[in-house]
């Protein structure tokens, strides 16, 4: 059944309205006190009525009424248009204006953006379907309208002769053959490969490398990750920024899927590249996938056994080894303090490991730095770059563990004061042990 613009719009709007309420309420009563909501309220001179933190409008006029006392650390000048865009657009709904599908898009991508900005992880999947769904309705009304056109249209002129049919010099894939292709299924996430709510095409790694061109660069990439898992050498630590001749998603992707278990042979490629270098992965890989636009650092991970994750680190020690991993870590993963020593630990334990860590500035630049700011469970600002140090550290010493960090390659969209500052300290620590 086709949703109707303005209820998609709705729809994200509530979605952006549960993931800002508590980051506000959290932010707003660190900064002002029991009294924030007066505050807060007294500000929009133009308010009515009872202050409501369940109205979007009272929480995205409070965000810009209070940004450079509290938002302007964390979040620059992309942010902040993007909470004044997204006013626009739910006063538009509000009086019930028409929205065109480019309009509804524009409002999904601010929505989704502004989620990210805050790790507002169930929401932002939320708005993503919506994306998806949009998406999918919008290429099948435009291929309906084709339809229509051609069957009006008079066949003119004659084909040339002794021209051989296009489709018999190349075959199209079977859903493109068959108009089943959709654009919006072929957009890279590895958030949602690691948790297994990718499309086929990138979820099953025989399909993903059967659809993936090994580049230079990407072959390079996969091979030095194979030797170090192999404790054949290779660089401990990878500094994505660098451009391996592919999309760094892609190249994270296809670090994930080697890693996957799944014999070389049976993947497009990676046999005979590592053939080549005379590499035999071995069987049993360990894997750790930290999203920082997907994790916030004020709401704990729940998992199976009852554990709550609640700093990266304790994220990682989960995925590598379970309940046992966790336990190593878990008095520092509750207290927000770097676990040390107890990495190398870790690794032992895990055996060959991979450790993907992308958007890590954008988690970073939520932390507290100052006292004045609220305490968060995923801990302080400093602590990041300590454990970031212990973490390269760390793979430095284990000879089949490597972790590849993704470094924004600008410092234009990582939000804010706070985001350039972790920026410039999370590369200068990760390329001293990085290739």
């Amino acid at each position: 059944m086709v949703m109707p613009h303005n209820e998609r719009v709705g729809r994200a709007l509530d979605a952006v309205r549960d993931g800002l309420r508590p980051v506000c309420e959290l932010a707003w009563e660190a900064h002002y006190g029991a009294d924030w909501l007066s505050v807060i309220h007294g500000r929009d001179k133009g308010a009515a009525g009872v202050a409501d933190p369940n109205d979007l409008i009272f929480l995205l006029k409070g965000m810009q009424n209070s940004w450079q006392e509290v938002w302007r650390q964390h979040m620059g000048q992309a942010e902040r248009a993007y909470v004044g865009e997204l006013r626009d657009g739910r006063n538009s709904w509000a009086h019930q204006n028409q929205f065109s599908s480019d309009d509804v898009y524009r409002l999904l991508d601010t929505a989704e953006r502004l989620l990210q900005a805050v790790s507002a992880r169930d929401q932002i999947q939320f708005v993503q379907q919506l994306k998806r769904d949009l998406q999918r309705q919008v290429f099948d009304e435009q291929g309906r309208s084709e339809r229509r056109k051609t069957a009006a249209k008079p066949t003119e002129g004659e084909p040339l002769k002794g021209l051989t049919p296009w489709r018999d010099v190349i075959t199209p894939h079977a859903d493109v053959a068959s108009g089943r292709f959709e654009q919006a299924e072929f957009a890279a996430d590895l958030f949602q490969v690691a948790t297994n709510n990718a499309d086929a095409e990138y979820q099953d790694p025989v399909a993903f490398f059967g659809r993936t061109y090994l580049t230079h660069g990407l072959r390079q990439l996969l091979t030095a990750a194979a030797r170090r898992l192999s404790s054949q050498g290779g660089d401990p630590v990878v500094d994505l920024q660098t451009n391996f001749g592919g999309g760094k998603t892609h190249s994270m992707i296809a670090l994930y899927h080697l890693a996957s278990g799944i014999s070389a042979l049976e993947l497009a490629g990676i046999g005979e590249l590592l053939a080549e270098e005379g590499i035999e992965l071995p069987k049993s890989i360990a894997r750790a996938v930290v999203v920082g636009q997907f994790m916030s650092p004020a709401s704990p991970n729940a998992k199976v056994g009852g554990i709550e994750t609640r700093t990266i680190w304790g994220e990682i020690a989960y995925q590598l080894a379970g309940v046992p991993g966790y336990r190593l870590v878990e008095a520092d993963d509750r207290a927000g303090t770097n676990p040390g020593e107890k990495l190398i630990e870790l690794f032992r334990l895990a055996g060959p490991s991979i450790i993907l860590i992308d958007e890590w500035v954008a988690y970073a630049r939520q932390l507290p730095a100052t006292e004045n700011e609220p305490a968060l469970i995923g801990g302080h600002f400093d602590t990041q770059f300590t454990f970031a140090q212990t973490l390269t550290e760390a793979a430095a010493a284990v000879p089949n563990v490597v972790v590849l960090v993704s470094i924004p390659a600008s410092d234009i969209e990582v939000g804010g004061e706070r985001g350039r500052d972790a920026l410039v300290r999370l590369s200068n620590v990760v390329r001293r042990k990085s290739a």
